[in-house]
């Protein structure tokens, strides 16, 4: 089913675990706030969607009083950058957000995450995995190279004598949750709840210095937990990982967040904004010929706080807040300059 988007064009040009109590509608947009963040990863600049959807965690914290955290999701050695990093950092504060204290890097937060996959290994709610993602794709039979949906469970049932063989072949294994059944709830502020059978997904990459590096989901549930979050803002590409997530933290012991999963931005071509679509960036707009201000009303006016078109601060916007208003449709940035 193809989802309906705003167009907003050029200027002049089994097991249940349940993260809380579950209603069949989705939760009140004006419930009390809750200590929120933004967490980009360093690979490049902030488009417009990524500031679109910070400025929609901000706002969703700051006007019920609540605290607001920065993290920088730099796991990743190859693709992070320090530039990029305080290139996103200044964009966010050109736009007028604030953040409580100095940002978090997941790079300096390893033994939390060790700390973290100890757990689940003591308890046996892990297990090891040598699987190649060629593997995975044949196993599957998958078409055109893809990787199937869910993880099949090659290695879960593998007998001791199986399991040394292949740690006899030197290649350093993942660890999947082994999820047995279990269905994973989320409630979810614009969605309702979010219920999902959860697969046996990596939590801890294997790498061939033999220690590895924690896995997204795992990352950013033991993260969320310390940092206080309590509502996480983020884009709605991401719904499907909320029951992943809320599972993981049950099973760790640690808070499960609320979510507000918030549409994407597009390009014009209706795939998700991108360099390739053209002045995408704030850099690239301010350039264009827009102001800052534009640009935060742009942001505002695209999912449905603001009537039209405005050059406005981030105060201002966040003085009108109104959850209830935002759209649940994608927009697509037809042309090179924002407008409202």
């Amino acid at each position: 089913m193809r989802t309906r988007a705003r167009h907003i064009g050029v200027l002049g040009g089994s097991e249940r675990c349940h993260a809380g109590t579950v209603t069949g509608e989705a939760l009140d947009p004006g419930a009390g706030g809750a200590s929120g963040r933004f967490a980009p990863s360093p690979s490049g600049p902030l488009h417009l969607g990524n500031l679109r959807t910070a400025l929609l965690a901000w706002l969703f914290a700051r006007s019920a009083g609540a605290g607001f955290e920065l993290r920088v999701e730099d796991l990743d050695p190859d693709r992070s950058r320090p530039e990029h990093e305080r290139g996103q950092i200044a964009d966010l504060a050109a736009i007028g957000l604030s953040w409580d204290g100095p940002p978090w890097r997941q790079s300096e937060r390893g033994d939390a995450y060790r700390d973290a996959l100890a757990r689940l290994r003591e308890r046996e709610l892990v297990y090891p995995c040598w699987c190649t993602r060629a593997e995975l794709r044949a196993a599957a039979s998958a078409p055109h190279g893809a990787l199937p949906a869910a993880y099949p469970g090659t290695c879960r049932g593998l007998s001791a004598g199986e399991r040394r063989a292949r740690e006899r072949s030197g290649r350093p294994p993942a660890w999947r949750l082994d999820a047995g059944g279990r269905v994973g709830v989320a409630l979810d502020r614009l969605h309702g709840p979010l219920e999902a059978a959860v697969d046996d997904f990596v939590v801890w990459r294997g790498c061939a210095d033999g220690e590895g590096v924690a896995a997204y989901n795992l990352a950013v549930v033991v993260d969320d937990a310390a940092q206080g979050i309590e509502e996480v803002v983020r884009g709605d590409d991401l719904l499907t990982s909320a029951p992943r997530q809320a599972l993981l933290a049950e099973l760790l012991g640690l808070a499960v967040p609320r979510y507000a999963h918030v549409p994407l931005v597009l390009g014009p071509d209706g795939t998700r904004l991108a360099k390739r679509h053209a002045a995408v960036t704030l850099a690239e707009q301010l350039h264009a010929g827009a102001s800052v201000e534009l640009v935060v009303g742009w942001l505002a006016a695209s999912c449905g706080l603001v009537p039209g078109p405005a050059e406005l601060t981030a105060g201002e916007v966040l003085e009108a807040f109104d959850p209830a208003r935002i759209v649940r449709e994608p927009t697509v940035l037809d042309g090179a300059l924002v407008a409202v």
